[in-house]
């Protein structure tokens, strides 16, 4: 079957940052909406067209990834609004209940950098943001979409998002 949206693909891929350095390596294939949300658009563009076997090395600048990073995402809270469990890693859908920063995206996810007694920094970037990738893929097999898949715009064992969770130090999302 040929790529084309909307349609779901099998994947396996090795994620480096412009380095080299080992960001994910997904070994068993998983699955991922064409023409949804379960992707760049640079690697559904590459993806159009092909069919199961293909492989690509791609280079993807910040802009073409998870975006620039934006300094101005980053910010102080009182240490008292948190959870007494609170610790670097946590994230927030939105800011925290009684956050005090004006004019902060209610739609970010925001993460845990740092916790100190008086104060929490919360980062609104996106993981991967600023960051140029190198991504090796091979797509191990094609299929039709659901019309349930479609209609969600993802596969839903998808990880594979503009917002993914971010791993523990020293170790990978997969």
């Amino acid at each position: 079957m040929i790529i084309s949206s909307p349609c779901v693909v099998s994947l396996t891929w090795r994620l480096e940052d412009a380095q080299g350095r080992l960001i994910d390596e997904l070994q068993e294939p998983m699955e991922f909406l064409v023409g949804g949300e379960d992707l760049l658009a640079k690697v559904e563009t590459t993806l159009l067209g092909q069919s199961e076997g293909f492989e690509a090395h791609l280079f993807l600048e910040p802009e073409h990834a998870f975006g620039d990073y934006h300094a101005e995402l980053v910010f102080f809270e009182s240490r008292d609004i948190f959870p007494d469990g609170v610790s670097e890693g946590m994230q927030f859908d939105g800011p925290p209940e009684g956050s005090t920063t004006p004019d902060l995206p209610k739609d970010a996810i925001y993460t845990v950098t740092e916790v100190y007694d008086s104060h929490v920094v919360l980062d609104g970037n996106h993981p991967l943001a600023g960051i140029a990738l190198r991504l090796s893929l091979k797509v191990c097999d094609v299929r039709t979409a659901t019309e349930e898949e479609v209609e969600q715009g993802s596969v839903s064992s998808s990880l594979f998002s503009l917002a993914p969770p971010t791993a523990p130090p020293g170790e990978t999302l997969h």
